[in-house]
């Protein structure tokens, strides 16, 4: 039971240290992308630090798990894990991980049937604002422009995904800022970012006492934006898609004192007007490389005994 127990350390190692770390660091907000590999790296490496110890568990507690997990291994493998001297606690740990594991899965499916709810109900409440006229078709050229007297701008996702933009954010942009605006949501469907805030958002509201998913959930939110906003200004400019966001947002107080849901947008202004600089290619290549083995060291400390066994 020494495996096990030691996965169940090390993932509750990953999920205290590596927050810090990536919050201490100066480069996630020159390196959204970057970034959001790496939390989503922590993320899948906690996670399979508590799927091997429930299955390594299982493994000592019932002989016909065992049989499955080690069926192609020789006997000195399996005396290797010493799983016979787990006693009562590898049931009670294989218990509680696969409950964790099936409460995660149903937070998922929760998360994401609320999503399309919501997508469903904005698409009704879209055609009762803008009605289809007699034989025009929904179409997918991806665009829908909406009367409103709010500056705003949004991609809707799905099986026809649309950019939704209002003829108030219409009047308000100038040239190329639309096209800047539009780049910024394009960033996030081509992209997938709806599927990360899905994911965090499952895991934050599964587990909400668990710090790490709930840094995890406030970071994909941030990371997403700042990774747009990045697609958009290489395209069209730091200081149009500035502009764009100032314009669409000027009206929701968002630059005054009082705290708003949008807060983040004056950040975003001011790190797209004064720029950090990027990291060289090589050290974002570096970053990639060391954020991918996070979740290989579980898989390591998974099978160390095995291969010192055939060793």
């Amino acid at each position: 039971m020494m495996v096990p127990a030691a996965l169940l350390l090390l993932g509750a190692l990953t999920a205290v240290v590596a927050p810090r770390m990536l919050a201490r660091a100066d480069w996630p907000d020159r390196e959204p992308v970057v970034a959001l590999w790496a939390w989503q790296c922590v993320v899948a490496a906690v996670l399979l630090c508590c799927a091997l110890s429930m299955t390594l568990s299982a493994a000592a507690a019932w002989q016909a798990v065992r049989g499955h997990v080690f069926a192609p291994a020789p006997s000195a493998v399996v005396e290797a894990y010493a799983l016979g001297v787990g006693g009562p606690w590898a049931a009670t740990t294989a218990v509680t991980l696969a409950c964790g594991g099936l409460w995660t899965v149903a937070m998922l499916v929760r998360e994401v049937a609320r999503a399309r709810g919501r997508r469903r109900r904005r698409r009704a409440e879209l055609l009762v604002r803008a009605p289809l006229l007699p034989g025009e078709t929904t179409g997918n050229d991806g665009l829908m422009i909406l009367e409103g007297e709010r500056s705003d701008a949004w991609w809707l996702p799905g099986a026809a995904p649309r950019l939704v933009i209002t003829t108030a954010a219409l009047r308000r942009l100038k040239g190329r800022q639309l096209d800047a605006v539009l780049a910024h949501e394009q960033g996030h469907a081509q992209a997938r970012h709806d599927w990360l805030l899905h994911s965090s958002g499952a895991l934050a509201g599964g587990f909400p006492q668990v710090p790490v998913f709930a840094a995890f959930r406030d970071e994909m939110h941030r990371l997403v934006e700042l990774a747009a906003d990045d697609m958009a200004s290489r395209r069209f400019g730091r200081l149009t898609t500035a502009l764009a966001l100032v314009e669409l947002n000027e009206d929701r107080g968002v630059f005054g004192p009082s705290p708003t849901d949008r807060a983040q947008v004056p950040q975003r202004v001011h790190r797209l007007l004064a720029p950090p600089d990027r990291l060289t290619a090589g050290r974002r290549l570096r970053l990639t490389a060391a954020a991918a083995l996070v979740p290989v060291v579980p898989v390591l400390v998974a099978f160390v005994p095995g291969l010192r066994a055939l060793g």
